[in-house]
């Protein structure tokens, strides 16, 4: 599907950045001890919430390359969701140096789902009712808690799942090969880390919004991934952005709306959210 309306050609000030500066979560939680720094889940609680709550929960996950981004990066896509009910959390996790396959990024994003699972009943959310999002590089780590089986913390519990209900990928880095994003820094491995390469039968529902005008993870990836995803049985909607560039909706505020309630219509649709309420925005 396609969403109207031209692109900004010259992005300038990220307006989401600009409300996340204004937004602060509601508390800060450790979900892995890790040396130098603790690894923190920046939690964005519903209104009236209580610990043994059941709410559904969205966790965010930032972008910058597996190299840099910041955690507060999607903190006002976090402060929407909450206000719609869900327990909202961006999350932290470790950075890559120079050229390193970013192994840990995706190993902290399957941690973090299976945090969410053993500590449900004091975040107060279901256990059942997990989604990962991310924006970018965020993005390949969320798809990463579902594919990458592989790439586990040596500490974890495998009988944990770390598989969420759904997916929402904002631009992702969706092809690792020298035709998409990150090969020279996925190296050997980039056929390990490319989810375009790895879709398989029974991956949660997913929707992918990209821009036509992409040159960072181009288009064509989430393209293929679409197709790849249908070919598989499961069900994926791309949202479409004509001429948008990498991170197209973060530069305007119409456009991230937009892009906020077909994301709400999306997690609606899997009963992951109660509908909106008729006759006003939220």
């Amino acid at each position: 599907s396609s969403d109207a309306g031209p692109a900004p050609q010259r992005p300038g000030r990220q307006v989401v950045k600009d409300l996340a500066d204004r937004l602060a979560p509601t508390r800060l939680l450790v979900y892995r001890n890790h040396e130098p720094e603790p690894l923190r889940f920046h939690v964005f609680d519903p209104p009236g919430w209580r610990p043994g709550d059941t709410r559904s929960c969205f966790l965010i996950i930032h972008g910058g390359g597996w190299r840099g981004g910041e955690t507060r990066g999607l903190y006002a896509i976090a402060d929407y969701f909450a206000r719609r009910g869900m327990v909202a959390i961006s999350m932290d996790y470790r950075l890559v140096k120079g050229n390193i396959p970013p192994l840990v990024c995706v190993q902290d994003g399957r941690s973090a789902v299976r945090y969410l699972r053993t500590h449900a009943k004091e975040l107060g959310i279901d256990p059942q009712k997990i989604v990962a999002g991310g924006g970018s590089a965020g993005a390949h780590v969320a798809v990463g808690t579902t594919l990458f089986d592989s790439m586990d913390n040596g500490d974890d519990d495998p009988s944990v799942s770390p598989v969420p209900q759904a997916l929402v990928l904002y631009y992702p880095v969706i092809d690792t090969s020298a035709e998409g994003y990150g090969h020279a820094r996925c190296g050997s491995r980039w056929q390990e880390l490319s989810p375009v390469h790895r879709v398989k039968p029974g991956m949660p529902p997913t929707i992918v919004f990209h821009g036509t005008g992409d040159t960072v993870t181009p288009f064509k990836g989430a393209r293929r991934f679409h197709d790849e995803m249908l070919k598989a049985g499961n069900r994926c909607e791309l949202v479409v952005h004509e001429g948008g560039v990498h991170g197209y909706f973060l530069y305007d505020l119409a456009l991230f709306e937009q892009v906020l309630r077909r994301t709400d219509d999306f997690l609606t649709s899997l009963h992951l959210l109660e509908p909106r309420p008729t006759g006003k925005e939220q």
